[in-house]
């Protein structure tokens, strides 16, 4: 009993030597990725934000991504800022925190970028802009991102990020899925290339539009692609889903995506996309 007595004190000190040795730890020094649990030190973290087991992407600022997807960059309708057309309680607010936390007025950087010699349109989403949702000025920047490039004959890359449209804007953020889509089409329409890629996560009402309406749909590992959420869907069908039903891998295997490409191979590919697409309409 004397020896059970030992062990079991000494179980406790290390207990407790431990709780002491985690308090001297400082916050966000190790990173759990989300998907597969690893645990990464900040240090380890580059520029991409990918997880160095399953090569997750972390969420991302616009600018953030940009500082290494491309080699120039001139950015369109900047000014433009979102207005409250529905008098919602506490959105001011809500837009402020946004603006503060990613850097740029809207959910969506837009402008004219070049990788090498190869020119396009660029819109990246940012979900630290109330989650990437899609107002009336973000579906306005991608709007005339569209336009240019039909009037300058450029092809378009957008990363999406979103939680869908954005509910303190009603009807008139539900409407941008439709003003987008049709400045896509008449894009495609002129024979011009519309390159998708979903990053983590891709929902709503961005999902059921211009998201999946690429010529070419890219996606990174593990990102969340889907319409409603998982408990909503369970709650309207009854049943449980599988866990990977939305993720990028299941959109593949599915045929709703056309290739799963990692952060640190994304440049390169885009560029090899656009010359070939250059090449094809010589």
């Amino acid at each position: 009993m004397q020896l059970f007595n030992e062990l079991k004190t000494l179980g406790q000190r290390h207990v407790k030597a431990d709780k002491k040795a985690m308090a001297k730890v400082p916050d966000g020094m190790w990173i759990e990725c989300p998907k597969c649990g690893h645990p990464i030190y900040h240090k380890d973290f580059d520029c991409y934000k990918e997880c160095p087991e399953c090569s997750y992407g972390f969420r991302m600022r616009a600018k953030e991504r940009l500082s290494w997807l491309v080699d120039e960059f001139e950015e369109t309708d900047g000014n433009l800022q979102t207005t409250d057309p529905l008098d919602f309680p506490d959105y001011d607010e809500k837009l402020a925190k946004g603006k503060k936390n990613s850097g740029i007025n809207e959910s969506v950087l837009s402008g004219i970028a070049k990788i090498n010699k190869q020119k396009f349109a660029l819109g990246i989403m940012d979900p630290y802009f109330v989650m990437g949702s899609l107002g009336t000025v973000a579906g306005e920047k991608l709007t005339r991102l569209f336009e240019t490039a039909t009037s300058q004959k450029l092809p378009v890359v957008v990363f999406t990020a979103s939680g869908g449209a954005r509910m303190q804007e009603g009807i008139f953020s539900l409407m941008q899925m439709a003003k987008v889509s049709q400045a896509v089409k008449k894009h495609g329409d002129c024979g011009l290339l519309y390159v998708s890629v979903l990053t983590d996560p891709t929902t709503g009402g961005v999902t059921a539009s211009y998201a999946m309406q690429g010529d070419i749909i890219l996606a990174e590992p593990h990102a969340l692609v889907g319409f409603a959420g998982k408990r909503v869907i369970e709650q309207t069908m009854h049943q449980k889903i599988p866990d990977d039903l939305q993720s990028a891998e299941t959109l593949q295997k599915n045929g709703f995506v056309d290739a799963i490409v990692k952060r640190h191979d994304e440049k390169q590919l885009l560029e090899k996309i656009l010359m070939m697409h250059e090449r094809a309409g010589e």
